[in-house]
């Protein structure tokens, strides 16, 4: 199956509908109102093709698989998260998958060290018993 790629003058024709928040030459963002606009629809009983061709987009341009992708996609977030998951960004930079150092309290960062210091300790003991079992061992084979 070979991969959509959008020119300059589709990108830009994308860029002006107003359910697209930006365009790259691979992939479409939709706004966070067009998803759960559309997402409503469709538990409704609206079709994805209906749900696009009513917000604007050409489906010959985008692929009828990628709406019908989307909108699937986009059910399942909202059945697992609910609608804060699309006014929210869960990925990459934004995502609160690891929290960052930055804007700690010196509380925080001195409980982060001794955590840390704490963990290589016991790294640092756990090393030294294997290497005397492996010294041992060697003693034994000759």
């Amino acid at each position: 199956m070979s991969k959509m790629i959008f020119n300059e003058h589709q990108r830009k024709l994308l860029e002006t509908n107003p359910n697209v928040a930006s365009v790259s030459d691979r992939a479409i963002q939709y706004t966070s109102e067009f998803k759960i606009k559309a997402v409503k629809e469709n538990l409704a009983g609206k079709g994805p093709v209906q749900i696009f061709i009513e917000a604007g987009f050409d489906l010959e341009m985008i692929g009828l698989k990628k709406a019908q992708s989307a909108l699937s996609r986009w059910r399942s977030t909202y059945k697992t998260y609910g609608e804060a998951s699309f006014l929210e960004e869960r990925r990459g930079k934004a995502s609160t998958g690891r929290p960052t150092s930055q804007n700690l309290s010196a509380e925080k960062k001195l409980e982060k060290a001794e955590a840390r210091i704490k963990y290589l300790e016991a790294e640092l003991e756990l090393l030294k018993k294997l290497e005397a079992l492996e010294r041992q061992a060697k003693k034994r084979r000759f």
